[in-house]
């Protein structure tokens, strides 16, 4: 899988992919702000983006919902 990782002058970084259903998803991280926005679009309608505004806590915590802290923990055993 591709993650295009596009910078955004004066404001930070958008990271994203392409589902294989045609779904964008990405997230926007502010450079110097405890702030994440996390998004989806369909690549067919550019007008149907919608996003969520997460802190950083709150970012740490969805990924701990996604399963990546399970992936984390098994690694810092080794």
């Amino acid at each position: 899988m591709n993650v295009e990782h596009t910078p955004l002058p004066g404001i930070g970084v958008r990271h994203s992919f392409t589902t294989a259903q045609g779904v964008r998803v990405g997230v926007v991280e502010y450079r110097g702000l405890d702030r994440r926005d996390v998004f989806y679009d369909d690549a067919d309608d550019p007008d149907s983006t919608c996003g969520l505004r997460l802190t950083r806590s709150e970012a740490i915590t969805l990924a701990g919902l996604l399963g990546l802290l399970d992936v984390v923990a098994i690694d810092d055993r080794n």
